[in-house]
């Protein structure tokens, strides 16, 4: 199983657990779509090729039988003891990201989110220059903690 696919799982259930915020009307976050949410992606994606239709066994007469590769088990989602999974910061920082994502008007490029701290870790976003205006990196810094505060109750940073 693949890193983006579990990223994907975790993403949705973060994101279905999130709700409204409740800091300020100015900042309220987008209506959910009708599809689950995915991971950010780090643009190595890959698109699936068609296969080739593989020879009849009326062409080959002496072919041997295909290898069939093992199928990979799904890697255990590391937990503590209070149910909160323990993620690196980096993946911390791409689901803080994911929902910032959500909000109107948030930069496509240029806005990056540091994960900090051990227990009670935090995030921190900055802007590149140009990337938003003023009034918009208020709107969304005023985010983040809400933001955080619902991922904190789900997430342990991984040291």
């Amino acid at each position: 199983m693949s890193d983006d696919v579990k990223d994907a799982g975790l993403v949705a259930m973060i994101s279905s657990i999130l709700g409204g915020n409740k800091r300020a009307d100015s900042v309220a976050p987008p209506p959910f779509t009708e599809g689950p949410p995915t991971a950010p992606s780090n643009g190595a994606e890959v698109d699936a090729a068609p296969a080739a239709e593989p020879p009849s066994q009326a062409d080959v007469p002496d072919a041997a039988p295909a290898s069939v590769e093992p199928i990979e088990q799904p890697a255990k989602i590391v937990t503590t003891r209070n149910g909160r999974q323990l993620l690196p910061a980096e993946a911390i920082a791409d689901l803080v990201l994911g929902e910032l994502r959500k909000l109107e008007d948030f930069p496509a490029s240029g806005a990056s989110v540091t994960v900090y701290g051990y227990r009670h870790w935090n995030a921190m976003i900055t802007f590149a220059p140009f990337s938003t205006n003023f009034q918009n990196a208020t709107r969304f810094r005023q985010a983040v903690p809400d933001i955080v505060f619902k991922l904190r109750r789900f997430v342990e940073l991984k040291i």
